[in-house]
């Protein structure tokens, strides 16, 4: 009985080592979530490359290799956000998280008839008097409701083989992340 009560208390130690350990590490690994690398490397609106590009280190860890990815912040405090670009892939994808990282949206180039990248997100307040009155450069654009005040817009494109990397890189290159 003895041994069992000395392992029971062993374990309860090395429990409370391990939980106040994690504790005072959390805010050093909380300071490094993708929002804050996005913010130290591009102000909002402006696309930053989150893959490795050019042999550098992603600023997204666990990207598909055979992805480039290139991200944007956005404020829909500021209005909607409008994110096109003129060119065209084998495949694109566009993902909407909030600034937790939870992703809220998200849609592929089968999504238009055309294949071309021209997405508006905006809030439920913003698409109500969008529709009243679209503006010319929204027509052909898709239309998303974000349920968020802040997010990130990611835009992948995929790379087939090499013969596709050039294309990727001035797709992701030419991505305008404005708000109107």
């Amino acid at each position: 009985m003895a041994r069992l009560f000395y392992a029971a208390l062993i374990a309860l130690v090395g429990a409370a080592i391990v939980h106040i350990t994690v504790l005072f590490l959390l805010p050093s690994f909380s300071d490094r979530d993708a929002w804050a690398r996005l913010a130290e490397a591009a102000d909002f609106y402006k696309p930053v490359r989150i893959d490795a590009a050019a042999g550098e280190v992603p600023l997204v860890r666990s990207l598909d290799p055979l992805f480039y990815a290139s991200a944007c912040r956005f404020d829909l405090a500021d209005g909607p956000v409008h994110v096109h670009t003129p060119g065209n892939v084998p495949y694109w994808s566009v993902s909407i998280y909030n600034r937790g990282g939870q992703n809220v949206y998200a849609f592929t180039d089968r999504t238009t008839d055309t294949g071309l990248l021209d997405v508006v997100v905006l809030t439920a307040a913003q698409m109500i008097e969008t529709r009243k009155q679209l503006p010319e450069e929204f027509r052909k654009s898709i239309l998303v409701e974000a349920p968020v005040g802040q997010g990130i817009v990611v835009v992948r494109s995929f790379v087939p083989d090499r013969s596709w990397q050039a294309t990727a890189t001035r797709f992701l290159r030419d991505v305008a992340c404005t708000r109107s």
